[in-house]
């Protein structure tokens, strides 16, 4: 775009041309709609204002430097758009109409595609909610899709920096039996308190213990979490926290780099031993651990003592991002190509 500073651009919302929207009504879904409008008529009794049902996803569109768009395995955000809305009982929206329509919002909003080098990507925001009128507690009969897109700078300007973290024991993001391992709305609603507590304590985030025994690691933010130690790449299991698309795809390249991976629970404990630590998503890719307080045990787990971001860390972060971009070639068949 003209006169468009993509290098300055910040990790944040900015208006866009068009959005797709389309409804769910009569047990069925209807056609896909495109919008110029940044707002939506919303029911004062829909169910995703009152009870909660509502999900989203996010994943983003790169621009090569051969001029060509890529998406970045949509069909895994596809997936757990279906799973988090059986999780809240709303109608799942179908995989190839999700893919209609992330193809289409990109094709309508090209001119808002980074350029290749400048660290920006577009960012693309599907959301699903209960839009039917209900007063009592049940699932709503109506349901409305819709998807923008929204240019966004690097989470980490200048390259990725290392990050203090703070450790949380007084709030739960989920519980065991819960809806932690949806991607919907009050997960994150639910870890607000504690990640502006650690804000104001100096943090950049906070680490989730687990809800039922308070001893191991869940997630990290809004993020998952994971170790690195005797060249093996450790990341939590557990009921309630997120399955991260980043952290999947960073299992398999850490396999493909003749690394280990296990996937288990992280007692608090074990933070003492590992080489490196991290928080990985959409958003960042890899977030690199400089520190961790645990405030209870006035314990302080400390990696990237050089302010770097660990070797293996930061080689991780590198393959991913240059598959993501066509810098190099996808052997894991991740990648879509937007015509």
């Amino acid at each position: 775009m003209e006169n468009f500073n993509w290098e300055s651009l910040p990790f944040g919302y900015i208006k866009t041309d068009f959005n797709i929207r389309c409804i769910f009504k009569n047990g069925k879904w209807g056609k896909l709609e495109v919008s110029s409008s940044e707002y939506i008529d919303v029911h004062i009794a829909a169910t995703g204002l009152h009870y909660g049902q509502e999900a989203f996803e996010g994943l983003k569109a790169y621009m090569g430097k051969d001029g060509k768009i890529r998406l970045f395995r949509w069909e895994e955000n596809a997936k757990r758009f279906i799973a988090s809305a059986d999780g809240i009982k709303m109608a799942a929206f179908p995989i190839e109409l999700f893919k209609d329509a992330l193809i289409k919002v990109i094709q309508l909003n090209k001119k808002f595609i980074p350029p290749y080098g400048s660290g920006a990507t577009l960012y693309i925001r599907p959301l699903l909610f209960g839009s039917g009128a209900e007063v009592g507690v049940k699932p709503a009969s109506e349901y409305t899709f819709l998807v923008f897109v929204t240019p966004v700078g690097p989470y980490f300007k200048g390259g990725i920096k290392p990050v203090n973290m703070l450790i949380c024991r007084d709030v739960d993001r989920a519980a065991p039996l819960g809806t932690g391992t949806f991607k919907i709305g009050g997960n994150y609603a639910a870890s607000m308190r504690a990640i502006i507590a650690a804000h104001k304590g100096g943090y950049s985030n906070t680490i989730f213990l687990d809800a039922k025994e308070k001893k191991y690691v869940d997630e990290c933010g809004p993020a998952n979490f994971f170790g690195i130690k005797n060249n093996t790449y450790v990341t939590p299991k557990s009921e309630s926290i997120l399955n991260s698309i980043t952290n999947m795809s960073l299992i398999e390249i850490a396999k493909s780099l003749g690394m280990n991976t296990e996937r288990r629970q992280i007692p608090v404990e074990e933070l003492s031993s590992f080489e490196e630590t991290g928080a990985c998503g959409t958003a960042a890719v890899i977030g690199p651990i400089a520190k961790i307080f645990d405030p209870d045990k006035n314990m302080i787990y400390e990696y990237c003592k050089d302010g770097e971001p660990g070797a293996i860390s930061l080689k991780l972060y590198k393959k991913l991002i240059s598959i993501q971009c066509g810098d190099e070639p996808d052997p894991f068949g991740w990648i879509t190509i937007v015509e």
